[in-house]
């Protein structure tokens, strides 16, 4: 793999998959406000337990050294530790992760996608934010995982996506991180309904 030289006409693998993750998204966000977990701690809690099980099913991938040589401070990305200690902030116990993720062998650009997923969702995470001065919670305690990356939101996406354009693919290679973009959300919904039932 190496750096590719990307055309003007040429649409950026970033663009691509986040036009084809719009409709699993948008359902995502739905399913989100349908669970309200703004209205009390104890719903928010749960809200983190969903949080904390797409972390964990990610944290191997954020450890994994040959990606770490195409992204850039990619294992100080992880946020599965955060998790684990707002949940104990919470009083919410930590809810066991299964291996299916974890032991699964992916293509690297099945885990690029996966990652552009869970980094993408930092982004919105500073809206989320916003709203944690009213249950008492804050990026120091209960919503660790929400807080501001090292070196910033808007700089760390950028780094990460330019990356993640950067890498050739081959055309199965995209058609694989395609279908896993839209798999790591439906697997986060999965999580959200798990810990909300």
């Amino acid at each position: 793999m190496t750096a590719q030289q990307p055309s003007p006409s040429h649409t950026l693998r970033s663009q691509r998959l986040n036009a084809l993750t719009h409709e699993p998204h948008s359902r995502l966000d739905n399913q989100v406000k349908n669970h309200d977990p703004f209205a009390s701690t104890e719903r928010f809690a749960r809200f983190v337990a969903a949080q904390y099980l797409f972390q964990y099913d990610l944290e191997k991938l954020y450890a994994d050294k040959d990606l770490a040589a195409l992204v850039p401070g990619l294992e100080k990305r992880c946020r599965v530790e955060q998790t684990r200690l707002d949940l104990a902030d919470l009083g919410h116990p930590v809810p066991e992760g299964d291996e299916s993720i974890r032991t699964r062998k992916m293509d690297v650009s099945e885990a690029l996608a996966w990652l552009f997923v869970s980094e993408g969702s930092k982004l919105g995470a500073a809206f989320l934010l916003k709203r944690m001065p009213a249950l008492g919670l804050s990026e120091s305690f209960g919503a660790r995982h929400l807080g501001e990356p090292e070196g910033g939101r808007a700089q760390g996406w950028k780094t990460f996506v330019a990356a993640l354009d950067d890498i050739v693919l081959s055309t199965e290679q995209e058609r694989l991180a395609e279908a896993a973009a839209s798999a790591a959300f439906e697997r986060f919904t999965v999580h959200l309904e798990r810990c909300f039932a």
